[in-house]
């Protein structure tokens, strides 16, 4: 056939499956798609992959990282992994291009620095950057504290922090008319009194315990040492708790800040979810990325020296 008839037969193929299966649909004149997403995906990996020789699939998977923080492209990256018959180049330039993203901000830098000195502090089961990621999140959100009991159970100083960072977030709360939740502020320190195992620390939230008064008191009296000794006696709650557990820093984050930092956990849990797929990654690649998340610049610069 020549150019013209191959062009008739094309177009009469395109109508045809577009009316009988539905697996395309014409969005503009002479422009298709697939009706279903998981099909472009699906063949958008196909290609990456079936690249003809080396370079050309480094460039396509150069391409691909190019796109770790835009969420349309999950898909993508996870039916790539487990196509290769090997993973490890294209999860390695996925943690460059994570950790590219956070590099060049000391702020954020020094949030992950604080992360990964919290992390060498715990000196039980859970891996380091499980650690670090637990911080991170406690130190953004701190009103989910609760929710942490159970993920942090197997760990004394990780439940600590947890119910620490809650006790400040309950004595934060503006109460001074509610006799009930004042009391419930003494109650939930006194209750964590009985977790603590640093004399230091013990000694420390006693005094401030010894301090509050006692329920038994009567509400005017209760509300005139509320009135005037509580900012005092608060601030040296969290000075308390800083000095000794390093948590409870006031991180001020700009907006760009905060988004960027969105980006990169998401981008992180993607990589995750990469390697946890049916993927082929190397043993010691594996363990590598694993060992290496969310660690500020240098760490990982230091490490790379080694």
């Amino acid at each position: 056939m020549d150019a013209e008839e191959v062009q008739i037969e094309s177009e009469a193929v395109l109508k045809a499956i577009e009316a009988q299966h539905g697996l395309l649909a014409e969005r503009a004149r002479g422009i298709f798609s697939f009706s279903y997403l998981a099909f472009q995906e699906y063949f958008t990996a196909r290609k990456i992959v079936a690249s003809h020789n080396l370079q050309a699939l480094e460039q396509a998977l150069a391409g691909l990282v190019s796109h770790i923080t835009d969420a349309h492209w999950r898909e993508i990256f996870l039916l790539t992994a487990t196509m290769l018959r090997s993973a490890d180049g294209l999860v390695q330039l996925m943690k460059q291009q994570i950790d590219a993203l956070v590099a060049q901000d000391p702020y954020l830098q020094e949030f992950l620095t604080w992360a990964s000195q919290k992390s060498r502090t715990i000196p039980t089961q859970p891996k380091d950057a499980t650690v670090r990621s637990f911080y991170l999140a406690l130190s953004r959100t701190p009103h989910v504290a609760p929710h942490f009991a159970l993920a942090s159970s197997l760990d004394q100083g990780m439940f600590l922090d947890a119910a620490l960072d809650d006790l400040l977030l309950e004595c934060a709360i503006d109460g001074s008319q509610d006799f009930a939740h004042i009391h419930s502020c003494g109650d939930a320190l006194s209750h964590i009194l009985g977790i603590v195992l640093d004399v230091g620390l013990y000694k420390s939230l006693q005094q401030l315990s010894n301090q509050f008064p006692n329920s038994r008191q009567n509400q005017e009296r209760f509300e005139l040492w509320w009135q005037t000794n509580y900012s005092t006696w608060s601030e040296q709650l969290k000075t308390t708790i800083t000095n000794y557990r390093n948590i409870n820093h006031q991180w001020q984050f700009s907006a760009e800040q905060q988004q960027v930092l969105q980006r990169y956990y998401d981008a992180n849990q993607l990589l995750l979810d990469c390697l946890n797929s049916n993927c082929e990654v190397t043993a010691t690649i594996r363990q590598e990325i694993e060992a290496t998340l969310l660690l500020p610049q240098k760490e990982l610069e230091d490490r790379e020296w080694q």
